[in-house]
């Protein structure tokens, strides 16, 4: 558990303020034809910002540069956006409702979605690479190679691959684990492992290894959530449609191990998770255990 002492929802407060204002900045509303508009209403103003969190929370704890924080932060929600955009079209999940509202096809149309989400990705690359000099080129380099290998065929379009390529099959646990670990759980570890870019760990190995144990175990556990979600919540308090997983006959957790089997996994994930910043020998985590409790315990 997080510890008492650490209020996480002053600490996300005032770090979100720093994101969403970052956000606002960056991405242009004035980009050609309207596509600036369709890119914003794909990346602001909703959703939980999990990963800029853990990227902040992990570059404060190995002491990284807050500016290649911010950045970095900021690079992988868009990312994330993006994939999201992507992930609801016809040709892919074809969903209707995102962050409580239509999604960005829906609402502009599939072309400009698509274009919306090109470029959200390439916006984020652009980020991690400023021409000010606040974040220098080795910085800069790890963070480019984090997210693109995350986000690529190593981690996040490979496991959704994996996953167009699963419906109405079987999987074992062990199949259903290496998909989302790419699909869901890359793109959170590479949140965790960004910020620790963001500082000079490279001598030190064992923080390094630990915080990405943490990432790992927290990505898996999210997804692990994500199913149980699916069929415990409704549409209104997820924001997005409920029960969509067992329409479209996709392998979860739960249909694989049940409910309750499925609940104490997510709690043994967590488990894991703190037993991996506990061993990292930083001095502080207590934002990274606290955001690993609330995505576990959160009910959307």
């Amino acid at each position: 558990m997080a510890s008492v002492d650490f209020d996480l929802d002053e600490w996300s407060a005032a770090h979100l303020v720093q994101v969403e204002q970052a956000l606002q900045r960056w991405i242009d509303p004035e980009a050609p034809a309207g596509l600036g508009q369709a890119m914003r209403y794909a990346a602001l103003d909703g959703g939980k910002r999990l990963r800029p969190l853990l990227v902040l929370a992990a570059s404060e704890a190995a002491g990284g540069n807050p500016q290649a924080g911010l950045r970095a932060a900021c690079a992988v929600e868009l990312i994330h956006a993006y994939s999201l955009v992507h992930d609801d079209m016809p040709c892919m999940d074809n969903d209707v409702l995102r962050r409580g509202k239509p999604t960005v096809h829906v609402q502009f149309g599939q072309a400009q979605a698509l274009l919306a989400g090109d470029a959200l990705q390439a916006l984020a690359f652009e980020l991690l690479a400023p021409d000010d000099g606040s974040v220098s080129a080795n910085i800069t380099a790890r963070l480019c190679r984090l997210l693109a290998r995350a986000a690529g065929y190593h981690g996040m379009a490979g496991g959704q691959a994996i996953d167009l390529a699963s419906v109405g099959c079987a999987l074992t646990q062990a199949q259903l684990q290496t998909m989302h670990r790419l699909k869901t759980g890359a793109l959170l570890q590479a949140s965790v492992m960004l910020g620790a870019a963001c500082a000079d760990l490279v001598e030190n190995e064992h923080a390094t290894t630990a915080l990405a144990e943490y990432g790992a175990a927290l990505g898996l556990a999210f997804q692990v959530v994500d199913d149980i979600l699916d069929v415990t919540a409704d549409s209104a308090t997820l924001g997005k449609t409920a029960g969509k997983d067992v329409a479209h006959d996709k392998p979860t957790y739960v249909a694989l191990l049940g409910l309750d089997p499925a609940q104490q996994y997510a709690q043994a994930l967590l488990a894991q998770a703190l037993r991996a910043l506990d061993s990292s020998g930083l001095p502080d985590t207590r934002s990274l255990k606290a955001l690993a409790d609330k995505v576990v315990n959160r009910e959307k």
